[in-house]
């Protein structure tokens, strides 16, 4: 395999979050593997790290119970927060959605799947980015249900 076949899949791995790639070709095996990027804004409920030691540590109060329902990804994909690139998404932090609107899509073997919303709510959190490769069961979004 030439240089610029690998540097290539090594873009694809980082464009789409991939930490792991292994091909077979003609006999001959190449691994791809990176170290996973995460910002604190892509890592939603990390802690803060605090030094040892320090008196925060011992008397950490409980986190908050968090408000609304979690809609996760029933399949993977790809995500996409917008029907088409350049569109507006579905909806972003604060949309009211009711029971059957779309949330996103997820494609999944060349095909568009529409999550929709389960309760009528307001969106409260958005845990996926445009683009982004998710997994069964990964969190999509947090919506505070609307009574």
């Amino acid at each position: 395999m030439e240089i610029k076949s690998i540097r290539a899949l090594a873009e694809i791995m980082k464009a789409n979050g991939l930490t792991l790639l292994e091909m077979n070709e003609e006999g001959k095996t190449i691994r791809l593997e990176r170290k996973a990027e995460f910002s604190p804004a892509q890592v939603p409920n990390l802690p803060a790290e605090k030094p040892a030691g320090s008196a925060e540590t011992a008397a950490a109060p409980e986190p908050a119970a968090e408000e609304g329902v979690l809609v996760e990804s029933p399949m993977v994909g790809m995500y996409y927060a917008a029907p088409a690139p350049g569109s507006d998404p579905f909806v972003t932090v604060g949309s009211r959605v009711k029971k059957g609107d779309v949330l996103c899509i997820i494609e999944a073997m060349k095909t568009m799947n529409e999550i929709t919303a389960e309760q009528d709510g307001e969106i409260v959190q958005i845990y996926a980015g445009n683009g982004q490769l998710v997994e069964v069961g990964q969190r999509l979004f947090r919506v505070r249900e609307i009574g």
